[in-house]
């Protein structure tokens, strides 16, 4: 008897005393409640930057975009520093992936500097 046969019942007769009737009520269905959360930000400024700390301080996901400050602002090497702070204070990491995004991952999330093929 191959695997289809037995998957399928093929071959013998089957009654109705031979199925169960499941519900869902007898299942979990909840879906269970996420341990960390990745949130998407915009920096057009340093105060911007409280939310992602704040965010990171409760043990989450931040990435945000840059694009609307000048690489070249030394406000965006003054966040940068502020993230990499918080990034160190809770043994997270920060990267900043070309000039339009920050990365910044909290307690136990490494972030590779490698892409993947």
């Amino acid at each position: 008897m191959g695997i289809m046969s037995k998957i399928l019942g093929g071959g013998g007769t089957h009654s109705t005393e031979d199925y169960v009737e499941l519900s869902l009520d007898d299942f979990d269905t909840a879906r269970a409640e996420a341990g960390m959360s990745v949130h998407i930000a915009e920096i057009s400024e340093q105060r911007d930057a409280m939310a992602i700390k704040d965010a990171v301080y409760d043990g989450d996901l931040v990435i945000a975009d840059i694009t609307r400050m000048s690489p070249s602002d030394s406000v965006v090497d003054r966040i940068l520093e502020d993230l990499r702070q918080v990034a160190r204070e809770v043994d997270g990491d920060v990267v900043q992936k070309g000039d339009d995004q920050i990365i910044v991952a909290p307690t136990g999330v490494a972030i590779s500097r490698e892409k993947l093929s």
